[in-house]
């Protein structure tokens, strides 16, 4: 009844298919981001992502799911981090690379990987391709199969059918209904809201101007400067800036809606801007960049501006990108994210199993312990965030 296809890029599955099984919900896995990024050089053999995308068909070879999919050489840009597990097969003498993965590139934000579309048969579906997935990488003859920030209903298929669970964890901000940035401060408590407070105070009195703009409303100037902060920031760090300004323009063009960029200025020049995507439900904090330091500036511009256009737009999550515990006095609480393995080799497969083990307690108690520095007052904690699961 079923065929999966695989394919080395994107533009081979036709746009209208792919964006129709998508979650509106997860920007950075249209069709349009996944294809800038083949058309302008962010993946590929020089980078280690090769593109190997799957289509589960039916009989009819109608699309019923897809996958995005890359062959990888490095774990560079996954936020998933196995580096201890290739030095582990190297010292054995194995190859841990190519491994396969199912991902978007550089983007640690969690959704399904799995599109399907919403059926009632997403769960049979959602196995099949599972399934065949496994068969790719068995054929492919790769060490292991990994699929990263899933959806909690993805995680569960994936260990049913022999995948290992790995926990980890990011600081994300729901919101309960909060009608402005003001009433979102009232339920912290008087210490942390007036930290905030002081800090928005702060990038005023240095004369920083703050301008949201949608990224159909981006001028080409504007996108330039974003980029040559955004390289200057992985020039900063030592790493590597893979996201190309042909890319932020392409992407500008064809799903503008979908991103904010948020531009700082200082004596009417842009010092500073930060990129968001904007999905129907939820916003996801990805880039930034400046050319001076100004005291509190990323945290306006990296997340007060962010829960202020939520609360405005009625977005009911914000995703402010991997890592990060001073995320959590700002109102970003500590939450569980998944991804899941499938390891080719017995022994390696035992192994990581037992590393599995410890990490997992390991992440459940810094979960915990993240939770007890919340900065909302207990009787305004809102209920959907009050546990970690």
């Amino acid at each position: 009844m079923y065929r999966l296809t695989t394919h080395s890029a994107i533009a081979e599955i036709p746009a209208e298919h792919w964006n129709r099984l998508a979650d509106p919900d997860t920007p950075f896995l249209h069709h349009a981001f996944l294809d800038a990024m083949e058309r302008h050089g962010c993946v590929g053999e020089s980078l280690g992502w090769l593109p190997h995308h799957l289509a589960l068909r039916d009989g009819d070879d109608r699309i019923l799911a897809v996958a995005p999919a890359y062959l990888k050489f490095n774990s560079y840009g996954e936020f998933v981090f196995d580096w201890s597990w290739a030095d582990a097969y190297r010292r054995h003498g194995r190859a841990y690379y190519p491994k396969l993965i199912v991902a978007s590139p550089y983007t640690p934000a969690t959704g399904p990987r799995i599109l399907t579309g919403a059926t009632p048969q997403r769960r049979d579906i959602a196995r099949v391709l599972i399934q065949g997935a496994v068969q790719v990488a068995e054929k492919l003859g790769v060490s292991s199969l990994h699929w990263l920030f899933t959806a909690d209903d993805e995680t569960d298929w994936l260990a049913e059918q022999g995948s290992m669970r790995r926990l980890g964890c990011q600081f994300h901000w729901r919101n309960p209904g909060y009608g402005s940035f003001d009433d979102f401060l009232g339920a912290f408590t008087a210490a942390k809201r007036k930290q905030i407070k002081r800090e928005r105070r702060r990038v005023a009195e240095n004369g920083i101007r703050i301008r949201r703009v949608r990224g159909d409303a981006v001028t080409e100037s504007e996108w330039a400067i974003f980029h040559r902060l955004y390289r200057d920031t992985f020039d900063k760090r030592g790493g590597l800036p893979t996201l190309t300004l042909p890319f932020f323009q392409d992407i500008g063009e064809r799903m503008g809606r979908n991103l904010l960029l948020v531009l700082a200025y200082h004596d009417r020049n842009i010092v500073a801007a930060a990129f968001n995507l904007i999905g129907e439900r939820s916003l996801y904090g990805r880039h930034w960049g400046c050319f001076q330091d100004f005291h509190s500036l990323h945290f306006d511009a990296c997340y007060y501006q962010g829960l202020e256009y939520c609360i405005e737009q009625g977005l009911t999550r914000f995703e402010p990108g991997a890592q990060g515990e001073h995320k959590v006095s700002r109102g970003f609480l500590p939450t569980a994210t998944w991804s899941a393995h499938w390891i080719a080799n017995a022994d390696f497969r035992q192994a990581i199993a037992r590393f599995l083990d410890t990490e997992t307690r390991d992440m459940q108690d810094y979960l915990a312990e993240m939770n007890t520095h919340s900065p909302y007052r207990a009787d305004a904690l809102p209920d959907r965030i009050q546990a970690v699961s």
